[in-house]
């Protein structure tokens, strides 16, 4: 983002494309209380262009605060960071997490 003023994006393994984000939240920890990671955004293949869903890292990089946290996580090299984005989908892949949002609170029952 730093290079051209816009996040970077990816098409993954799975052929679906990814613009990344990267966050930074409390871990609850006292000896790291910000933790950073990468919410991969994943767009639409058709109909109106949009955000039709995301994968998302376990903590990446720690720090003192949220902004030494967001600033360890975004020295990463854009080949790292794809790399993460696969490691990943093959993580979901294994789990047989694939499911939309809606279909899972289906079938919980929710209207």
């Amino acid at each position: 983002m730093a290079v051209h003023a816009r996040p970077a994006a990816f098409e993954g393994s799975d052929g679906l494309s990814y613009s990344v984000e990267l966050c930074a939240d409390e871990t609850g920890e006292a000896d790291r209380p910000y933790g950073a990671y990468i919410l991969f955004l994943r767009w639409r293949r058709v109909g109106e262009s949009g955000v039709e869903g995301h994968v998302e890292t376990d903590f990446l990089t720690f720090g003192g605060s949220e902004a030494e946290a967001r600033g360890r996580i975004g020295m990463m090299r854009l080949s790292e960071v794809k790399d993460v984005l696969e490691a990943t989908l093959r993580a979901r892949e294994a789990s047989g997490s694939r499911r939309r949002w809606w279909d899972a609170m289906r079938d919980e029952g929710t209207p």
